[in-house]
């Protein structure tokens, strides 16, 4: 399963998991395998590259973790921890394609078909997302074009430590409703970000 133009895949992986404790999540494993792979291992049926955005001392573990991928690029973020717009600016610097793919490291069950409906839509424009039934949108999980995404993460963090959502108003965008999801699609939206719900997500896997 391929869209219709190349595509980069991002996963955003550079954040100290604080609330997971000691254990990283991005290697932390569900049902044995580390939450990043399962990540990775659906991603990579839509996109034509891998690039994975964490700090310098996660490499070695990730690496691991994805043993046998291939092909896949680190983009290492300059400053550690700084926040997603800042590990999103890193990653898309390292990209390829026109459009990119951009999902957390903690979204195991993250659905392909929903990303190749996002960036069949995403055509044409800045890229596409999730909109929420409650007005808000889903900026991770979401499609969008390179380079502008790209300008508009360097202009955010110009302004100081920016949130995804605050950064993405500045773009074109396509929406999907959630209330025209199915339950597997809206499942890429859940993030394993403690123990507990990694507990439950062991659960229902």
């Amino acid at each position: 399963m391929r869209t219709t133009r190349p595509l980069s895949g991002l996963i955003v992986a550079g954040g100290y998991s604080r609330r997971f404790g000691a254990t990283d999540k991005a290697v932390a494993k569900l049902d044995g395998t580390p939450m990043i792979r399962l990540v990775v291992d659906r991603l990579q049926s839509v996109v034509d590259e891998l690039v994975v955005n964490c700090r310098a001392e996660q490499v070695a573990s990730i690496r691991t973790a994805l043993e046998g991928v291939d092909p896949r690029r680190f983009a290492i973020d300059p400053v550690p921890d700084r926040g997603p717009v800042s590990g999103i600016r890193t990653g898309l610097e390292a990209a390829d394609h026109e459009y990119t793919a951009v999902v957390a490291c903690d979204t195991p069950f993250l659905e392909p078909l929903l990303l190749e409906r996002l960036a069949e839509l995403a055509s044409g424009s800045d890229g596409a997302l999730v909109r929420c039934s409650d007005g808000h949108y889903q900026p991770i999980g979401a499609v969008y074009r390179t380079e502008p995404m790209h300008r508009a993460c360097i202009a955010g963090l110009a302004d100081g430590e920016p949130s995804v959502g605050s950064t993405i108003a500045q773009l074109d965008l396509e929406t999907v409703a959630e209330r025209d999801l199915g339950r597997a699609a809206l499942r890429t939206f859940e993030s394993i970000d403690t123990p507990a719900a990694l507990e439950d997500a062991v659960r229902t896997h």
